[in-house]
């Protein structure tokens, strides 16, 4: 038999703060994390709002706070990393290093900034737009393994990477993995996101309900340490939760539009149900994609009735990004530690700002409200442009 995988450890840091208080404060009590955005000027762009950290002002653990500073997506994963550890109660010294992230953005914007105004450029950090980069940074901090690989497939990056750490410990390759990913809000992203008209002009995000506007984005990193759990249990680690299964698929159908009857997200799924060895009946709950996009929830509801079949208006699903906002390349991550503190609380978070349902949209979807339940098995679902799909299944300890 494979070795089971263990979750023993995560640090995580959104729009609400840092750590799991933040999330029970803001997502699970059902408060949206959008605010004007201060970062940059968003004179220039239809969107005006997002979920960033100047909203509450949360305290980074090691970060300097001090007015009008945004950190780097280094300065968050080693916050992420140095709690995740901590929490473990491990050095995890030679664990491979995996992370969803295409860079910091932030870097290289100051970087080419400064060029493209005859400047010396002052930021000497343009090496950490380069996505490698952050891993094997973040891997030297720690006194991590030499296995440091950076995804980035977009909005799965982070959820492969958990699906690929979780692979290693299951062959053998490794008993523990240090695995996760970032992304701040920045004003490049931003735009390109606002010219394909995909973020919500009415400031608010309402996933599956009708008249649904689009996305915003949101800051969020999490690190997630994973262990066999036989290791775990042999250093008397406390398990959080059990990573049971997970599953990657493309459908091959658009750059950007979802397959309209979510054929890949629907086989992502199936292919971590079959490696947790269940059956898709003992699903208690599904954290979806559910961007808030016409498109998008149309198509993640057809997955989960390809998914669930006559089962499938039994299962209660939320979109949590109707709180914490897109996080792009983090989503997964964060939404994995979202699903995990779901298991052990026995509180399912709402999807806030529904309204009126849309008829296409035909779900249980946990609207505007936690609910209490006591959730064995639950599911994480991750879609991205160009047809990736990615699905963890989560076991309650």
């Amino acid at each position: 038999m494979p070795p089971e995988v263990a979750i023993t450890g995560y640090g995580v840091l959104t729009a609400f703060g840092f750590g799991a208080d933040a999330l029970r404060e803001g997502v699970f009590a059902g408060r949206p994390g959008f605010v004007p955005v201060t970062r940059f000027d968003p004179a220039p762009f239809h969107a005006k709002r997002a979920a960033t950290y100047e909203g509450v002002g949360p305290e980074i653990p090691g970060v300097p706070v001090k007015p009008g500073y945004t950190p780097s997506q280094a300065e968050v994963l080693y916050a992420c990393t140095a709690e995740a550890l901590r929490m473990a109660g491990t050095d995890a010294a030679g664990a491979p290093v995996l992370l969803g992230t295409n860079g910091d953005y932030a870097a290289a914007r100051s970087f080419w900034s400064d060029l493209a105004q005859d400047r010396d450029p002052a930021d000497r950090r343009s090496l950490d737009s380069l996505p490698a980069a952050l891993p094997h940074r973040l891997g030297a901090a720690f006194g991590l393994g030499e296995l440091r690989l950076a995804f980035v497939n977009a909005c799965v990056a982070s959820t492969n990477a958990i699906g690929y750490g979780a692979e290693l410990i299951r062959r053998g390759v490794a008993d523990t993995v240090v695995c996760g990913g970032a992304y701040l809000v920045t004003e490049d992203v931003f735009a390109k996101f606002d010219s394909g008209k995909a973020l919500s002009r009415e400031g608010v995000v309402r996933p599956f309900a009708a008249g649904r506007a689009g996305l915003l984005q949101g800051d969020g990193a999490a690190v997630l340490v994973l262990e066999s759990a036989d290791r775990a249990r042999a250093r008397g680690a406390e398990v959080l939760a059990e990573l049971a299964g997970w599953g990657m698929a493309a459908d091959s159908y658009h750059v950007i539009k979802p397959h309209p009857q979510g054929a890949g997200l629907a086989r992502a799924a199936g292919t971590a149900l079959r490696r947790a060895g269940l059956e898709p009946e003992q699903i208690g709950y599904v954290n979806a994609h559910g961007t808030g996009t016409p498109l998008n929830d149309v198509a993640e509801t057809a997955a989960l009735h390809r998914i669930f079949g006559a089962h499938a208006p039994a299962v209660p699903v939320s979109s949590t990004k109707s709180s914490t906002g897109h996080m792009l390349e983090a989503t997964g991550a964060v939404e994995a530690v979202i699903t995990l503190i779901a298991l052990r609380d026995g509180v399912l978070p709402p999807t806030i700002g529904y309204q009126q349902p849309d008829p296409a949209c035909d779900l249980d979807y946990l609207p505007n409200r936690a609910r209490r339940a006591a959730v064995t098995h639950a599911l994480s679902l991750n879609a991205a442009f160009g047809g990736a799909n990615a699905a963890l299944v989560l076991k309650r300890v």
